[in-house]
C-alpha cells in the first residue's frame, strides 16, 4: 500500500527551505552589493540586510511550533495558513520585491495576519483557562472582544518592531522610502504605517464575528482553528 503524502508538511517543509536557501543567497549579496546605487534597478546594501533581517525571523518563526508543540497541538490547517503567509510575506515580499511591484500586496497580507492573530486570541482564552474548550460561562462576547484586542495588540507591536529596526538598521520595513530612495513627507510617511493599523484592525474584527458567531450558534468552527492544550500523561504525573 502506497504512503500517503502529508502535504501539509510538504508545504511547511518547502517553505522553510526556501527561506534557510534565501538567508545564505541573502548573505552573498550584502557582501557583493554596493553600498549606493549606481542605477535605477539596482540594490544596495541596506536593500539585502531587510530581506536578511526579515528571513531570519522567518526561520525562527518556522521553528517555534516545534518548541511549542510538547505542550500546545497546533491544528493542521493554522500551520499550512502560517507557513503560506511566512512566505508570501518574507520571500515573495520581501526577497521577490511583491510589495513594491504588486498592488495592495502588503494591505493583503495585514488583512490575513489581523484574522489569523484573531484566532490566536481565542486559543488563548482555553489556554489561560487550562481546558480544550472556551469555557461556556464566559459570554461569546466577552471572547470576541478578547480575541480582537489580543490581534490588534500584536498588529502595534509589530508596527513598534519596524519603526525601531528601520532607526537601528537603516531600514525601509514602514515603506516611509520609494523603492528609488526618495523618502516621504508628512501624511504620505504615515499613510503605510496607519494603513497597516487599519487592515489590521478589519482582520480582526471579521475573525472575531465568525468566533462570536461559532461560539453563539455552536458551529464548531473557531474550535478548527485554535491552539489546544496536550493533555499530560498520567505516568507523566
Amino acid at each position: 500500500m502506497k504512503k500517503k503524502i502529508d502535504w501539509n508538511r510538504v508545504i511547511y517543509d518547502f517553505v522553510f527551505i526556501t527561506l534557510l536557501l534565501s538567508v545564505i543567497f541573502l548573505v552573498i549579496r550584502i557582501a557583493l552589493a554596493p553600498m549606493e546605487a549606481t542605477g535605477a534597478d539596482v540594490r544596495i546594501k541596506s536593500d539585502y540586510v531587510l530581506m536578511l533581517v526579515q528571513c531570519i525571523l522567518g526561520v525562527v518563526a518556522m521553528r517555534l511550533p516545534n518548541i511549542i508543540e510538547h505542550k500546545l497541538q497546533i491544528p493542521s490547517r493554522m500551520l499550512v495558513l502560517y507557513a503560506i503567509f511566512l512566505y508570501c510575506a518574507i520571500y515573495l515580499g520581501e526577497v521577490r520585491a511583491f510589495y513594491y511591484n504588486v498592488r495592495h500586496w502588503d494591505t493583503i497580507l495585514h488583512t490575513f495576519s489581523g484574522g489569523m492573530l484573531g484566532a490566536l486570541g481565542f486559543s488563548f482564552v482555553t489556554i489561560l483557562n487550562k481546558s480544550d474548550r472556551i469555557p461556556i460561562n464566559l459570554s461569546p462576547v466577552f471572547v470576541a472582544v478578547f480575541a480582537f484586542c489580543f490581534a490588534v495588540t500584536l498588529g502595534v507591536f509589530w508596527e513598534i518592531y519596524e519603526f525601531t529596526f528601520d532607526g537601528i538598521l537603516g531600514l525601509n520595513m514602514q515603506k516611509f522610502m520609494l523603492e528609488d530612495g526618495t523618502q516621504l513627507i508628512g501624511r504620505a510617511a504615515l499613510q503605510d504605517t496607519m494603513k497597516d493599523l487599519i487592515v489590521d484592525c478589519l482582520g480582526a474584527f471579521i475573525m472575531s464575528f465568525v468566533g462570536y458567531l461559532s461560539l453563539k450558534y455552536k458551529t464548531g468552527l473557531i474550535e478548527k482553528l485554535q491552539l489546544k492544550r496536550r493533555r499530560q500523561s498520567s505516568s507523566g504525573k
